[in-house]
Parts: structure tokens; C-alpha cells; sequence
């Protein structure tokens, strides 16, 4: 009898949470994930106000933001929830809102995981966009938004691996898109879509009672994505049925796939250098490679977004690998290894640090770091994240991108050549761009720096309770602990990666800049194709960058041409506006005081009549590799020419000549850097350490002040698209 009033209680307890469990995976949310553009557009004269101050005497420059994400992503659902101090969801309607209202845009592209969509949530991103297109609609638009998806590619290893593209389509009527996204099998893929996913989300509305929606509501969402089936292999994706999970493997893949749909569309790979899912080897090189290139499609590169910047090469590898396997390599003065951080780690903790069992144990400590790939920091469980000082950090880069990986630099790939059966190496021809890569439905998120975790991706547990419970609290070790694959593969995959230090890059993100002839999606579009664009760091930089001596015009950037002479280029360069705090009172009337809070975090652009000053002009000369021996480093020239602009004035102009470029014999490219006078910015201090190596990262949960918008001088710039320019004899001896 007493085992049984032992026994009862739990086989009700395990009734009922079964039954709630069941509950979660039938039922227990449906989340309205698209929203209503409002119905209203920005005045004649603001638009024209705007367009004023960006104008010259060849056209106007347009801004943008191409890259942005809602709550359809599930990463982004994730990070709207309440335990990670989300604001709730922000459907693709508030990406057109805030474009409109809040960064007051020219233009936009809405670009959830093509992995999270799903036919129903394919057709409210093609529809939020045509919403928002429609309120604007007039001769000279105020707002233009795109369609596209992120085809987000992730693999474990350097030969698997080739990265995140955005796929952005020109039109937006129905008969001229696809009828479904196209995603990319891998990590990304499996973490938005399986059933330990939903089963990790389906503790947690357990833990937030009474308060459990939005929590149902993602478990909702992950189930609903999982619930849409395999689209059928080896057809035509024309022929394929629009209900379906479609996906392409490798880049060759998805540029097959959008030739069989024959509809025209950029696509424009980012995070090259971001090293929270890149592979700590990876390279560029395999797509070089003519299979793996879309030369007429892939025009832009990103060069830098929310998540740092991807434009810098360094000699610098995070490790060695030999024929006995992976090796630590020692520190440098501007790089230091993780892995070898991880020894001098355990090396603090020995009693005796000259012994040899220290010794041993700071060398397996820098194994087992290697072994475990991208979970390394989980190999000392307990370490706090500024005993690891700024290891795997590229230090003398502007903006690094988390854990950079210079193998896949925007500077690395512009000079790699591809040396395959042809007499000549090939190489890919790239305009700069910029973006925000924002998760909730903010595009152009750069125009103030203000509101860390509204405004950027910093995300964090808002208490230690949520921190243990989803990222755990482990007690430090003494030692180094060693995980197998089978560990690595065992943890939830938010351990695996280093979740927390990255909340220290996360930036504001920045913008996409277009010469166009006149305010019209045409006129946008076919400025990115032709590649006069360029990106800047979130600052309405303006800038021009041409050659002077290629005909009887002026050849703009972006522009890849045969030469016979000495080039000769000119730049100019303006500041952004100060803002003013606040919005404008036209933007209070549109939406409403509580959707500017709501949307807008009640910050708008709203420029003053003075400029910030331009510092300097830097030029950047890469020469193109024409032997696979030559080596990348002595290729690139960073700067290879910086003009002091002149204090106090109004637009910085130089002009420079190449005497050399004859005498090279070679292919040569070259763009310019606008940098701005030095303004506070969101996490540009990165981990925030000083000259003896202390640092204060910058936490995206509760061990950072929650109103602590982590400030540091920056300097904001502009990258013009390169100019590409071929001696004339080696033209004609191809």
C-alpha cells in the first residue's frame, strides 16, 4: 500500500506532463506572423528634402538595406522571446514600416532563411513587400522593397562548407517569382528544423508560466516548418509542386535551380569572415572555380553588416595542420590562437606553473581545444569570457567579424586566382555593398547608435535562472576536459557554438549605397547590377569614385575595363548628417506614438544641416594572383595611398594616378576607403580590452547593464566598389 501512494502520484505526474507535451507538439499557438503595412507614406517634401542633400551633378545617391530578417526566421523567433529579453514578434510589415518611418530608406529586401519558410510564410513575404510597394506607389516612390531569401549554407568542415547567400529577385508580381524559396541543407537547416529543436523549446513554456505564448507560438512555428515535406530530387524546380521544402546543396545547385525559374535576381554571399559557423581553415578558393560561380547573378559581395566587417585579409591561420595532425600556433603581436589561450588558461590555474605536469596539461589543453572545432570553449567549462582575453579576434581589423576568418575576406578573394585547365587563372569581379543583417524587422538599423538590444543582434539570458537554464552555469575546472565528436555532437547546438562572446560584435549594422539616375526600382536595380555601388558602415556617407582618363566621360566604380595608359582616379567624399533626437513630427503622425516606440524604439532618422567630417581617403591596390605559388599577402596593398582631407570642409576631393600599372603587366583593382571623423558606436570596442589584455566584454544578458549600450569611438566609413582595369597586351593575349 505504501509503494503504491508512491507509485500513483508519479504516474499521474508522467500522465499530465505527457499530456502537456502532447499539447505543445498538437497544438498550443499560431502566431500571426505578417502584420499590416500602415497605410501611409512619407510626404513629397521630406522625400524631396532627402534626395536634396544626397544629389550632385551626375544623379543622386539612394540608400539601402538588403539584408534583413523578421520573426519568420526561427533564429529570430528565438531571439524575440521573453527569456532572451526579446520585444515579441516583428513580422515582415514592420521591416516596411521602419524602412519607411523609422531609417527613412530608399529602398529594402526582406531575406528570411530560405530553411525557416514554409509555403504559407513564403506568401507573406512576397505579399508584405507588395503591401508595402503599393502604399508608396506613385511616379517617384517613396520606399521600394524587394523580395528574396537567404539560402543558408553551413557546412562542418572547410571542403563542406560555402556560406550564406542572399538571393534578391528585381520583380515582384507573382508570375515572375518562384513559387517557393530555395534552402541549403546543414547545420542551420537542422537546428531550424528537427525535432530537438522543438523538443529544447518545448521545456520552455513550463518554466515561463502563466506567461507561456510566445513560447507556444515558436514551438508552433519550428513545428509548422517541420511539418512541410521533401520536395521531390531530379526534377525541374518549375515542375516541382509549390507545397514543398525545396533545397540546392552547393552554389552550382542554386544557380542551376534559378536558371531553370529564369527570373532575374542577385545574389549576394555575406559573412565570409564570420567565424561562429565558418570553419576555423576555410577558404574561398573551390568558388572560384567557373561551376561554382554565377558571374551574372553574383555581382555584389557584402563587405560588412551588423555582424562585423568581412573586408580585411591577414596572414594569420587560428591553426596549423601538419602530418601529424592539427597544431597550436604560437601567438603573434596583433593575433593570438585560442587554442593557445586555453593552455596559458590551465597554465594560471597550476600550483606549480614550471612543472612538467603543467606543462602536459597546458599542451593537452591546447589538443583538446583543436579537437573540439567550434565547441573548443566548451573544453573549460566555467571559464568566465575575459580569461579569454581578445583570442581569435583579428585585432587590427576595423569592426572584425567575430572570430574572423581571413580565408574568406573580401581582399582574399579579389586577389586568389583559380588555376584549372585554362591558360589563364579566373577570378570574380565584385561590387562593395553594406547591410544591416538585422533580425527584427528593422532594415538600416546604422542611424543612430542607440538601443543595443533593440538595434542589434544582442541577445542574452535577462536573469541567472534563464542562464542556467538554457545556456547552463558549469563550475570551472582545474584542468582541460577532453570531448569526443559524440560529446560535441550530444550538446544542444547553442554550447557548441560561443553564443555568448559574440554578443560583444554585434553591431548596428550598415548600408547599401546606389548612383541612381532617378528614385525608381529600375534605376536601383540596374545600378546594382552594373556595380556602382558601394557600402558604408551604417553613416549616410556619400561618395564618389572614378577614373578620369578612359574616354570622354568619367568611368564610375565598379566598372571592369581594358587600359593603355596611366589611370588616373579621383574621389570625393561627404560626411554624414548629426542627428537630431527624436522623430519627425510627420512620422508621429503617420504611425502613431506607440508604433514609433514600438517600431522605431521612438529614434528616427532625422538629420541636422551639419555634416561630420571626413578624415582621410585611403586607397586599397590588389593585385589579381597569376601563379597558384604567388602568395596572397604580398598581393594586397592596405592602404596603398592615404590623403589627409582638409579640416573643416565640406566635401574631401583627391585625385591619384597609378605610374606602375603598365609596368605590372597585370590585372590590377583598386578601391577607396571615406573614413569619418571618430563617433561613439554599439560594441566597435569589441571585447573591450586594454594594453595589459583585461577586458569587459560586453554581455547580451543580465551581466551587462541592460541600458549599458556599450559605446566606442569609431571611425565609420564608406568602401566604394572596386575599379578593375587590364593592361591592354594582356587583354588581347587571352
Amino acid at each position: 500500500m505504501a509503494l503504491m501512494k508512491k507509485i500513483v502520484p508519479a504516474l499521474v505526474l508522467t500522465v499530465v506532463l505527457a499530456a502537456l507535451v502532447l499539447w505543445h507538439v498538437l497544438g498550443g499557438g499560431n502566431p500571426q506572423l505578417d502584420g499590416e503595412v500602415t497605410n501611409a507614406a512619407l510626404s513629397d517634401a521630406l522625400v524631396e528634402a532627402r534626395d536634396a542633400r544626397s544629389s550632385s551633378e551626375t544623379g543622386r545617391i539612394l540608400f539601402g538595406d538588403m539584408h534583413v530578417h523578421t520573426t519568420l526566421s526561427v533564429d529570430a523567433f528565438q531571439q524575440s522571446l521573453p527569456l532572451l529579453g526579446g520585444e515579441g514578434i516583428h513580422p515582415p510589415a514592420d521591416a516596411c514600416d521602419f524602412a519607411r518611418f523609422c531609417s527613412q530608406l530608399d529602398f529594402y529586401a526582406l531575406t528570411d532563411h530560405a530553411e525557416a519558410l514554409t509555403p504559407r510564410t513564403w506568401r507573406m513575404v512576397k505579399d508584405s513587400v507588395r503591401q508595402c510597394n503599393a502604399v508608396g506607389e506613385r511616379i517617384t516612390p517613396d520606399l521600394v522593397a524587394f523580395t528574396g531569401f537567404e539560402w543558408s549554407q553551413t557546412g562542418l568542415t572547410p571542403e563542406t562548407h560555402f556560406g550564406h547567400k542572399n538571393v534578391i529577385y528585381r520583380h515582384t508580381d507573382e508570375d515572375r517569382l518562384p513559387a517557393r524559396q530555395i534552402g541549403a541543407p546543414g547545420l542551420v537547416d537542422r537546428n531550424f528544423r528537427n525535432w530537438r529543436t522543438l523538443l529544447i523549446n518545448i521545456q520552455l513554456p513550463f518554466f515561463a508560466y502563466p506567461d507561456q505564448q510566445p513560447y507556444n507560438d515558436v514551438i508552433y512555428h519550428v513545428r509548422e516548418g517541420m511539418s512541410v515535406p521533401e520536395c521531390p530530387t531530379g526534377v525541374a524546380s518549375p515542375e516541382i509542386p509549390a507545397d514543398c521544402r525545396e533545397v540546392a546543396e552547393t552554389p552550382r545547385d542554386l544557380f542551376q535551380k534559378l536558371d531553370e525559374w529564369g527570373h532575374e535576381a542577385l545574389v549576394i554571399p555575406h559573412g565570409t569572415t564570420w567565424g561562429f559557423y565558418t570553419p576555423r581553415e576555410y577558404l574561398w578558393d573551390k568558388q572560384l572555380a567557373a561551376d561554382q560561380d554565377d558571374p551574372r547573378r553574383q555581382r555584389l559581395i557584402e563587405v560588412f553588416s551588423g555582424h562585423g566587417n568581412a573586408e580585411e585579409y591577414r596572414p594569420y591561420r587560428p591553426l596549423t595542420r601538419t602530418a601529424e595532425g592539427l597544431e597550436c600556433p604560437a601567438p603573434t603581436e596583433a593575433f593570438e590562437p585560442c587554442c593557445w589561450r586555453a593552455g596559458e588558461i590551465v597554465r594560471s590555474r597550476c600550483d606549480d606553473p614550471d612543472s612538467m605536469q603543467c606543462a602536459q596539461d597546458v599542451q593537452a589543453a591546447r589538443t583538446n581545444y583543436l579537437d573540439a572545432g567550434t565547441a573548443g570553449h566548451a573544453t573549460l567549462p566555467g571559464t568566465a569570457l575575459a580569461e579569454w582575453g581578445n583570442c581569435g579576434q583579428c585585432t587590427d581589423c576595423f569592426n572584425p567579424a567575430f572570430l574572423h576568418r581571413p580565408g574568406g575576406s573580401v581582399q582574399y578573394m579579389l586577389a586568389r586566382g583559380h588555376f584549372g585547365a585554362a591558360e589563364t587563372p579566373r577570378h570574380v569581379t565584385l561590387g562593395f555593398m553594406s547591410s544591416s543583417d538585422n533580425h527584427a524587422s528593422r532594415p538600416g538599423t546604422g542611424y543612430k547608435e542607440l538601443a543595443r538590444h533593440r538595434m542589434t543582434e544582442a541577445r542574452g539570458a535577462i536573469n541567472e535562472e534563464w542562464q542556467r537554464r538554457t545556456f547552463g552555469l558549469p563550475e570551472k575546472t582545474q584542468a582541460s576536459v577532453k570531448l569526443g565528436p559524440e560529446d560535441v555532437a550530444a550538446m544542444p547546438p547553442f554550447r557548441t557554438i560561443w553564443v555568448e562572446r559574440q554578443a560583444s560584435f554585434f553591431m548596428t549594422g550598415g548600408l547599401v549605397a546606389v548612383h541612381a539616375p532617378e528614385r525608381t526600382r529600375e534605376a536601383i536595380w540596374d545600378s546594382l547590377m552594373r556595380r556602382e555601388v558601394y557600402g558604408t558602415s551604417g553613416d549616410r556617407i556619400l561618395l564618389w569614385f572614378d577614373l578620369l582618363n578612359a574616354g570622354a566621360a568619367p568611368v564610375p566604380m565598379g566598372s571592369e575595363l581594358s587600359f593603355a595608359s596611366t589611370p588616373k582616379f579621383r574621389v570625393k567624399a561627404a560626411g554624414s548628417f548629426e542627428q537630431k533626437p527624436g522623430c519627425p513630427d510627420s512620422v508621429v503622425d503617420a504611425l502613431g506614438a506607440e508604433r514609433v516606440e514600438n517600431v522605431c524604439a521612438s529614434e528616427c532618422y532625422y538629420p541636422s544641416d551639419e555634416r561630420r567630417a571626413i578624415s582621410r581617403i585611403e586607397v586599397v591596390r590588389i593585385a589579381r594572383q597569376m601563379q597558384d605559388s604567388e602568395s596572397i599577402d604580398e598581393l594586397i596593398d592596405d592602404p596603398w595611398l592615404t590623403f589627409p582631407c582638409p579640416p573643416g570642409a565640406a566635401v574631401c576631393e583627391v585625385e591619384f594616378e597609378d605610374s606602375a600599372f603598365l609596368e605590372s603587366s597585370r590585372e590590377l583593382l583598386y578601391y577607396v576607403r571615406a573614413v569619418q571623423e571618430p563617433t561613439p558606436a554599439v560594441n566597435a570596442g569589441g571585447l573591450r580590452c586594454d594594453d595589459d589584455g583585461k577586458c569587459e566584454p560586453c554581455y547580451g544578458g543580465y551581466r551587462t547593464d541592460w541600458d549599458d549600450d556599450c559605446l566606442s569611438m569609431n571611425e565609420e566609413r564608406a568602401w566604394s566598389s572596386p575599379i578593375y582595369l587590364t593592361p591592354v597586351a594582356r587583354a588581347e593575349a587571352r
